[in-house]
């Protein structure tokens, strides 16, 4: 499964309803979803991967340079929330695939080596087939982060695998830099958000640590509109992950990045010698840690620092770097 919902608006104005930035190149040359993709072709075949969205964002999908078969996209009513939204596809794959293991990836992020992706996936699936688990991938920190969620390892599991693998002794939301720092000195792994189990051993665990969703689960012998129109809305970290008992989480080698906000653009392009990044046609000239990204015409900066400069056919943006995470609140400000 690939989450695709959302139009990414820490990502505006290239990102919209009309084009989120899934279908946009922030991490390679690729559309991110494509790349995401691509990436999971390298685990099931194709005809074995979906793609989870609204029905307004796969009419943009329309648009990528690869066209996927129909069958390929399931589709949300309505938006409720990572919990509703798995829940209801591991209900159809248990349908259609009794038995079989689910892997929930997003279609906003970038992960390299592929093959340090494909060996912690692969103990992933082991771990949920063989201790009926919930499994996460929990990636290595490399820098202190107060913008991801944060697990932290119990005991280790006992695997035939170089890869490592423990228990969930909790799970630690966003904190502050203090705690950020304390995480990451004890060890503790970043929560990628990506997770692997099988359909049925889920479907048990949202009956159980989330009752006001599994009491919905039987409405989807109606139609899926039926249950979304029922369902509360939540993450499925909160509802499920956080009240389960049997959770664990293998520890990723591969990097790993959450497109998330300008800022991770600034984190995974080549900068230049005065740490400016330009995607499009742009310069900085007398000026340090900028970003630009153009796609309507010339940005030129002359003598200011630390920018995100944003231009297309339709607005332009300018803000401080630092407010990159803030760019969700201003828009709800700003409205339509």
């Amino acid at each position: 499964m690939i989450l695709a919902g959302g139009i990414g608006s820490r990502f505006w104005p290239a990102s919209t309803r009309k084009r989120p930035k899934q279908l946009l190149a922030l991490a390679t040359d690729l559309p991110l979803v494509v790349e995401t993709f691509r990436r999971a072709e390298g685990i099931v075949s194709a005809r074995q991967i979906r793609v989870l969205a609204n029905a307004q964002l796969t009419e943009a999908f329309q648009a990528l340079p690869e066209q996927w078969e129909d069958d390929a996209y399931w589709i949300e009513p309505q938006a409720r929330g990572t919990c509703p939204a798995l829940a209801w596809a591991a209900w159809l794959i248990e349908k259609q695939y009794p038995g079989a293991v689910m892997i929930s990836l997003h279609s906003d992020h970038r992960i390299e080596p592929l093959e340090d992706f494909q060996r912690a996936i692969s103990t992933a699936v082991e771990l949920a087939r063989s201790k009926e688990i919930l499994v996460c991938l929990g990636a290595e920190p490399d820098r202190i982060e107060t913008g991801y969620g944060h697990i932290e390892p119990g005991e280790p599991i006992s695997l035939q695998s170089e890869v490592e693998a423990f228990t969930v002794s909790a799970f630690h939301e966003k904190p502050n830099t203090a705690d950020a720092e304390r995480y990451t000195r004890k060890g503790y792994l970043w929560n990628t958000g990506m997770f692997v189990w099988k359909a049925s051993t889920f479907l048990n665990e949202v009956r159980v640590n989330a009752p006001e969703v599994g009491a919905c689960l039987s409405l989807l012998e109606d139609s899926p509109q039926a249950f979304f129109d029922a369902v509360p809305e939540g993450p499925v970290d909160t509802m499920v992950l956080e009240r389960s008992t049997h959770v664990g989480v293998v520890r990723a080698s591969f990097s790993w990045d959450d497109m998330g906000s300008w800022e991770s653009l600034a984190r995974n392009k080549v900068p230049d010698e005065d740490h400016n990044v330009v995607v499009g046609e742009g310069a900085v000239r007398e000026g340090s840690n900028n970003v630009i990204f153009s796609e309507g015409g010339q940005v030129v900066l002359f003598g200011v620092d630390n920018l995100v400069v944003v231009r297309t056919d339709e607005a332009t943006l300018v803000m401080p770097r630092d407010r990159a995470s803030d760019l969700k609140v201003m828009l709800e400000k700003l409205g339509e």
